[in-house]
Order: structure tokens, then sequence, then C-alpha cells
């Protein structure tokens, strides 16, 4: 969170505080302008690409980088670890496998990540939360209200990202100020409970955040209220709420602010054009401190390559494969923001991480209309998203063959429309850290990992809690079935 390990280490490790609480520095200190400021910006770096935020070079424990992409798409049907099978950092390994337990660094560095950013966020929301704030940094009502609003957005996502992981987690919603305090909170919240929470912070975020595409002209990567429109619909399409979904998808729609790219690999390019990416993190090259999208350093290393079966599931010339991946080349493209492999192996790259796009947005829609009987609706929605991909020129310039992506035909089959619907997800979102969360709220990754040769079993439906946050919590924290 709560990294409780360290209340129960050796004397001199004391001095170390717990994930989720303020530092004697932090607790003591007056807020000045910069200091808000800062407390919110730094709050977007746990969903960075950048190397070694919390520790150095701590593979085991996961923590060189942001581990959505081993959670999310290592763990499923889609990639490999890597392009030449070795026994280079065997935690990811287990992952692919589903042979990992509690000790594993993949829930360990996610759980790490997420609470050192509810962290950042909860400091940022008491000092912005002061009645008194204006007055003691002389900051506007307008900025105040549009900073507290990128807090709560921010915290909803890390609280999505633990929810849907681990189940019920531990429930903070101000700095952690004691180890008791730590210790105290060191309970898992009914995931229920979480998820209202969520929703609440979604909504107090959208009513704060401005009514304009972008939450600042001259810093474009902010919290916007459209992410937060687009978050609450996806936490509306994790709970089942399809009526939600088509709501708050149709009022997105309605402000006009996104649409789909002209040409796919704009959303990725690291000179993309910014019609369709809702929110992502901006890495920057030669910045001080480092702002650079580090994931590429591990592509230069072997990591990362694709499934066999996942380079076989796309349709005959569709552009969309290679530009997600280069298999000849071992090139990553869709990663790397490039179609030559020049950012292969660079940890100071530029181009960004794609948070939520608008065609993910657009197939929440579409996945929602199919549940709620609308059938030509939800084909229109893929029809959309197919015309875009066979509009898209190929990687080598030239046109898409013709008969490309065929639109979907009319059907009343609501199993036929959703395996159209599965397939251009996986197509459209292909290691964009979508397919195993798709498989499991689907209800069908024991069935399509086992097919895929994998020992998926019914307690993989989540992530052990990390076994070091258990013993330290002195039992306090349950651990998942199974692990």
């Amino acid at each position: 969170m709560i990294s409780l390990a360290s209340l129960t280490s050796c004397q001199d490790e004391l001095t170390t505080e717990p994930v989720g609480a303020l530092t004697l520095e932090q607790a003591n200190s007056k807020p000045t302008l910069a200091s808000v400021e800062s407390s919110v910006t730094s709050s977007y770096d746990m969903l960075s690409n950048k190397l070694n935020q919390l520790a150095e070079w701590d593979w085991n424990g996961g923590l060189v980088f942001q581990n959505d992409i081993v959670i999310d798409d290592i763990a499923s049907d889609d990639m490999e670890k890597k392009w030449s099978p070795d026994g280079d950092q065997p935690w990811m390994d287990e992952i692919n496998n589903f042979t990992f337990t509690s000790t594993n660094g993949g829930p360990n560095g996610l759980w790490k990540y997420d609470y050192e950013g509810i962290k950042r966020t909860n400091i940022a929301l008491s000092f912005l939360l002061n009645e008194d704030i204006e007055k003691i940094t002389g900051i506007t009502t307008e900025r105040k209200n549009q900073l507290i609003g990128e807090a709560y957005f921010l915290r909803s996502y890390y609280y999505f990202s633990l929810v849907t992981n681990f189940g019920d987690v531990p429930l903070l919603l101000s700095p952690v100020k004691t180890y008791q305090e730590a210790f105290d909170l060191a309970v898992r919240a009914p995931k229920e409970t979480v998820w209202s929470q969520i929703k609440t912070d979604l909504e107090k975020a959208k009513s704060l955040l401005p009514n304009s595409k972008y939450g600042s002209d001259t810093e474009k990567w902010r919290v916007s209220k459209g992410a937060a429109i687009a978050l609450l619909a996806k936490t509306a399409l994790y709970n089942k709420d399809w009526t939600g979904v088509t709501t708050l998808v149709s009022e997105l729609e309605a402000t006009g602010f996104f649409s789909l790219d002209a040409n796919y690999f704009d959303n990725f390019s690291t000179e993309y054009a910014d019609n369709e990416v809702i929110f992502s993190y901006n890495h920057v090259k030669q910045a001080d401190p480092r702002k650079g999208n580090g994931i590429c350093a591990p592509l230069g290393w072997g990591f990362f390559a694709p499934s066999d079966d996942f380079l076989a599931s796309f349709e005959s010339n569709d552009p969309r494969k290679l530009y997600t991946v280069n298999a000849p080349q071992q090139w990553v493209n869709k990663l790397l923001g490039t179609t030559d492999g020049s950012n292969k192996g660079d940890d100071d790259a530029s181009n960004n991480k794609v948070l939520i796009r608008y065609a993910d947005v657009l197939l929440w829609k579409a996945e929602a209309l199919n549940e709620t009987g609308d059938y030509s609706g939800a084909i229109s929605i893929i029809n959309q998203i197919r015309t875009r991909a066979r509009n898209t020129v190929t990687v080598d310039g030239t046109p898409v063959p013709a008969g490309t992506l065929p639109d979907r035909g009319a059907s009343t089959d609501k199993a036929t429309i959703k395996n159209w619907l599965i397939s251009e997800r996986r197509a459209e979102l292909g290691f964009e850290n979508q397919r195993m969360p798709d498989l499991k709220r689907w209800g069908i990754a024991k069935q399509v990992m086992t097919a895929h040769g994998k020992n998926f079993q019914d307690k993989h439906m989540l992530y052990p809690i990390p076994q070091s946050e258990v013993d330290a919590s002195a039992g306090l924290l349950k651990q998942n079935p199974g692990y």
C-alpha cells in the first residue's frame, strides 16, 4: 500500500516509510503553489514506462517498470516473454505459464506501483481540499478545482487496476501518517466498496475538470473531462452495467472532442495525431529528470514477442498486424512508436504510453449494445472500426488490397456478434494491456488459455496479494484463495 514489509524487518529499515505513508518532511511541510502543482504532476508517474522509479534494477521484485505489460499481455495468449526462450527473468515465465506464486514479482510490482500512485494522489488531495489552500498558496479556484479533478481521476485509475487484478483491496482515502495506522488499514475492503469509490471519484472528477477537449492547451497530456467520462464507462463495462456504458459513451461522443484517426498508427507514432487518444502518459526525450519511454530498452534486449496464435489470428492483409509487430525484424512497432525499429533499445524514447483511446471506447459501446439486443447498432460500430483499419495505408505506403476486412453482415445472433467483437478487440488492441482483462471479464479466460496450452486454473482469475504484504500485516491482510 502500504508496503508493510519494512515494519517487520530489521531495526535500521524502520526509517523506510510504508508505501502510502507521508514522510516526516511531507507531514511537516507547509504547501506552496509549486508543491501543490508537483504533488499532482508526480501522481501521473506510476502510469508511465519510466525505468527504476521505485528501486534500482529490482527485476525479481517486479519494480524495473510498470508491470501491466506482464500481467495483462505476457499472461495472455497474445504475447511471449522473449523472441528466443531463455532463462532470463524466470518470474515472467511463471506468469506466462501460470506457475506463479504469491512471491512473484509481477503482482508485487503492480501492487507497489498502484499504491505509490494512490499515496501521491492522497497527498495532493490533502493539500487541495484544505479550505484555506487558496489563501495559503495563491492558487486560483479554477486551477484548484482542475487539480482536484485530476487527482480524483488518477486515484480511481490506480484503484481500477487493483480491484480488477486482486479483487478486495485495502482502501486508502487519505495519507497514512503513522505505522500503527498502516497496520490498521491493512485489511481488504470488499470489491463492491472499491468499485463504488472509483465511481464516486470519477463523478467528482467529471464535475471539476474543464469542459473542453484538453485540461490544458499547453499540457495536453493532463487528465481531461473526456478521460473521466471514458473511465466511468469502463467502470460500468466491468460491472456489466450495459445501460451505463451506452449512456456514458454516447455522452462522450456528443462532446465532439474525439474521433478515429484516419491512419491506425497515428495513435502510437512519436508524431501521432491527437484526435483519438483520450488519455496517455507524455514521455519526453532528454528531460531532466528523465521522462523517456523506458519500455523500449527491454525491447532491445529481446523482450515482448508475439505468440504464433496472435499472429495467426489476424484476417488476411489486415494492416494492423504489421503496425503492431514486425515479426521478421523483431520490432514491436506499437510499443516502439516507430515502424523502422529506431527506438529499439532506447530507454529515453519519446513515444507516449496510450492508456485510453477512442476505438477502445467505441467497442465498449458495441459490446453493451449487443448485450441489450441492439444488434444492428453493435455491428455498425464494429464495422466503423474495420473501415478505419482497411482504409489505413500499409507500413510500406501502399493501399490495402481490395476486399480486406469486409463489413460484418447483418445478424441477430448475439453469440455471433460477440465473437466478431472478441476478434475485433484482439486485432485492434493487441499489446495494449487489454487481452487478459478482456478474457477474464468475458468469463472465457480458462477456456482460451487451456486451448493455448496454459495451465490456467480458477484461482488465476485474480492475482495473489504479494506475500510480503500478507506477512508484514501479521495476517490481517488475507490472501486470495488458492495461493
